[in-house]
């Protein structure tokens, strides 16, 4: 199995456990995958664009708003997927900060082999 099939259902799962953790997010599992995919696009488009405007708030805050904006992304996923609820803004910020924690988990033990020199 190609490592980023494995990662995006490990991401599906991490959002489902998130979703157990914490009470202002809630999700089914249609919820959990188009809302992973939605994510996952928003993150490669929109989100790069944020970061450029918002970079001198991003230095002053020595990176911290970063979480805000990852918080943001998932909000808009909220808004725009049925089955993937975050309560508030202030949810979003949390719950995004919880998946990075398991992201970053997953990435330790998976690892992507598309960009490997054959």
């Amino acid at each position: 199995m190609p490592g980023w099939i494995l990662r995006w259902i490990l991401n599906i799962l991490a959002i489902v456990v998130t979703a157990k953790l914490l009470s202002g997010f809630e999700v089914n599992i249609w919820g959990a995958i188009v809302g992973s995919v939605f994510l996952g696009v928003i993150n490669a488009v929109i989100r790069p664009l944020i970061i450029l405007l918002t970079l001198p708030l991003n230095i002053l805050s020595l990176g911290l708003f970063t979480f805000v904006i990852n918080g943001f992304m998932l909000y808009l996923t909220a808004a725009t997927v049925k089955g993937f609820d975050v309560q508030g803004f202030w949810w979003a910020v949390l719950t995004s900060i919880v998946l990075s924690l398991i992201s970053l988990v997953i990435s330790l033990f998976v690892k992507d082999t598309y960009f490997k020199m054959r």
